[in-house]
């Protein structure tokens, strides 16, 4: 009688899932999690602007000098937007488009200054917020205007609004006479006027967007539109 060939019955190996095994699950979990990582970083504009806990630090602003004693006040009339123009006569202080920005014809409107210098960290911080709250306040009175100061040039400026897509008024102080009769001391600073042009807070800090959002809502004309000037 012929010999049979001995009977052997070999497992064979399956992975976790299907043929995968776990060190190419691993492997492919790895890349998933960089490459979210990754979108979030690059789809996110210059600081993070989500609400901070109790303890976590706060931006500061950038300090130019010492605050001065004679400084602006809550309640007073601010200067003009003045520049001296290229005769040496005064001249209003004109946007990127090469449009006069003045505070007289924002009159009835909340209007929110805001100096700032695309090189300052802090500014670059909460320009998400700024861009956020102008376009969510703009239909009920409000007008941000962005006043860049201490600036190389005015293209540095357009530049930067282009690249973030800003799209409230942004003016570039190139000759420092806003920011000399603003007597500034710290970037970024806030104006936050009233419908009368009244001076009714000022912040020498960044803002966060809960804090805009409280100063924005105090100065809205009453009807949530602009308001009509006294005369």
């Amino acid at each position: 009688m012929t010999d049979r060939p001995e009977f052997t019955h070999r497992r064979v190996r399956r992975g976790l899932i299907g043929p995968f095994g776990g060190r190419q699950l691993l492997g492919g979990a790895i890349v998933i999690l960089v490459t979210g990582v990754l979108l979030v970083v690059v789809t996110t504009p210059l600081g993070a602007v989500n609400p901070t806990g109790p303890n976590d630090p706060q931006p500061t602003p950038y300090a130019l000098g010492s605050a001065p004693a004679n400084g602006l006040r809550v309640g007073e009339i601010p200067p003009e937007l003045t520049i001296t123009g290229s005769n040496g006569q005064p001249a209003a202080l004109t946007d990127l488009d090469g449009k006069p920005v003045q505070l007289a014809d924002l009159r009835g409107k909340a209007v929110w200054i805001n100096f700032w210098a695309s090189w300052c960290p802090p500014c670059q911080s909460e320009t998400p917020v700024l861009r956020g709250i102008a376009d969510r306040y703009r239909d009920r009175g409000l007008a941000v205007v962005g006043i860049s100061v201490q600036e190389s040039s005015a293209s540095n400026v357009a530049a930067y609004a282009a690249k973030y897509q800003l799209g409230y008024t942004i003016a570039a102080d190139s000759t420092g006479d806003v920011f000399r009769s603003y007597r500034l001391y710290a970037l970024p600073t806030q104006f936050f006027l009233g419908t009368e042009g009244e001076i009714r807070a000022i912040v020498p800090a960044p803002m966060t967007m809960a804090r805009a959002i409280a100063q924005v809502e105090a100065i809205l004309p009453p009807s949530g539109g602009p308001a009509s000037p006294s005369p």
